[in-house]
């Protein structure tokens, strides 16, 4: 069981609540980013639909399990928000790789770049998205991925050279409008009330799993629609949360899952995860293994993470000066914050960069106010779908104003 899930001790917690049948029917995965978090819950929820004897075993050739590795398990329901687009991309760029070299790993690589679509398209199930307007719109986008994948399915031949990458081109191309277009950054109450009548039908293939990536990311109404499920949970459906921010889980809604801890795993573990999963050759990329696996996801980025913190640091001092940024070349220079995860980095940078002013009582005060105003700025591009400039621009008036408040903090020599 976990085999794929390394470095993470949570693993041996879970095997052995899983053999000694002491698994409750809710729980939640805390820790950092890409710490396994999420592999670890399909994982399990392969490993409790697995029909072989001994239950679970990584290398189960149950008609199970096989539809699991694919992705492509009935019984499992994913949702909540979360950017898959990068991982799509370096399982790509590892599949055209180990394909061209006919290496041992091209069926390794082939159920990667499977997962790596399908963790994305799951979340557009339309047991999810039922009386959502929006599942007219995307069904299109869908019905093409799946008839791209097909061709790449487990038993087929892949194809070779120039067919291979105008199959992953168009996958990608929908992908990107799939997650940028469609997906919520704020799981909607309307899911978690599809998801509520989904988990209460009953099932002949075994116990239903739904895993909420994100849990933390939600409304107020979508929080409460989710304790009710979990006060009364149905028999044969187990909810798996996952959140890298423990603390703004409800406290109603901690007391009624099990959490098992997941923590941020050395230099050494990450790149060997590198190594493991994604088949990272150095030699043939030109550069050393990234130090994390969020630098090497983000290495699939069209721009340099360094310089869109870079433009963030211009654009925080320059607003703490009292002058206005040069926004448009910004946007332009940060490639337009597309995909969404550059604005992310952006308003990242921008929080540490007035880390600085926790240095007083004064300054804590001031940081709450920029605080405020960046998570603002970030949900009105995230869940309103406002656009990055308009977006820094309110947020220049709003740092220039807090400025004014508090302007004895933002001289040139508090801050750098």
């Amino acid at each position: 069981m976990f085999d794929n899930v390394l470095h993470q001790s949570a693993t041996s917690l879970l095997e052995e609540d899983i053999q000694n049948d002491r698994l409750p029917g809710s729980i939640l995965f805390s820790g950092p980013e890409a710490s396994g978090k999420f592999t670890c819950a399909l994982e399990l929820a392969r490993v409790l639909s697995c029909t072989a004897s001994p239950r679970g075993a990584w290398n189960c050739t149950c008609s199970s399990c096989l539809k699991h590795k694919a992705l492509m398990g009935q019984n499992l329901l994913v949702a909540g928000p979360g950017n898959r687009t990068l991982e799509i991309d370096a399982a790509r760029t590892t599949l055209l790789s180990e394909n061209a070299r006919n290496t041992s790993h091209v069926e390794a690589s082939r159920y990667l770049y499977l997962r790596a679509v399908r963790k994305l398209t799951l979340r557009f199930s339309p047991i999810l998205w039922q009386d959502d307007d929006k599942l007219q719109k995307f069904s299109p986008l869908l019905q093409a991925i799946d008839e791209d994948l097909e061709v790449l399915n487990p038993g087929r031949t892949i194809p070779d050279g120039d067919e291979l990458v105008k199959i992953l081109d168009d996958v990608e191309k929908q992908c990107v409008k799939l997650e940028s277009s469609f997906l919520y950054d704020s799981l909607p109450v309307l899911q978690i009330r599809n998801i509520s009548s989904w988990a209460h039908m009953s099932s002949t293939a075994g116990k239903k799993v739904i895993v909420i990536e994100n849990a933390d990311c939600m409304a107020e109404s979508s929080r409460n629609a989710l304790l009710k499920i979990l006060e009364e949970p149905p028999e044969d459906a187990m909810f798996i949360l996952t959140t890298t921010r423990r603390g703004a889980i409800l406290p109603t809604i901690l007391s009624r899952v099990r959490t098992y801890a997941f923590f941020n795993r050395s230099t050494e573990h990450q790149q060997e995860v590198i190594n493991r999963v994604f088949h990272y050759n150095p030699v043939i990329s030109g550069a050393p293994i990234p130090d994390t696996i969020n630098a090497f996801l983000q290495s699939y980025l069209p721009v340099s993470p360094d310089t869109v913190k870079a433009n963030a640091g211009i654009y925080f001092k320059t607003s703490m000066e009292g002058h206005v940024p040069d926004i448009p070349a910004i946007v332009k220079v940060c490639g337009g914050f597309e995909p969404r995860e550059l604005f992310r980095i952006f308003i990242r940078a921008i929080i540490e960069e007035q880390r600085s002013l926790l240095g007083s009582e004064k300054g804590c005060e001031a940081s709450e106010k920029i605080i405020s105003h960046l998570r603002t700025a970030w949900n009105n591009v995230s869940i309103f779908n406002q656009s990055p400039a308009a977006a820094l621009e309110e947020l220049v008036r709003s740092l220039m104003q807090t400025n004014m408040i508090y302007g004895d903090l933002f001289k040139e020599k508090e801050y750098e």
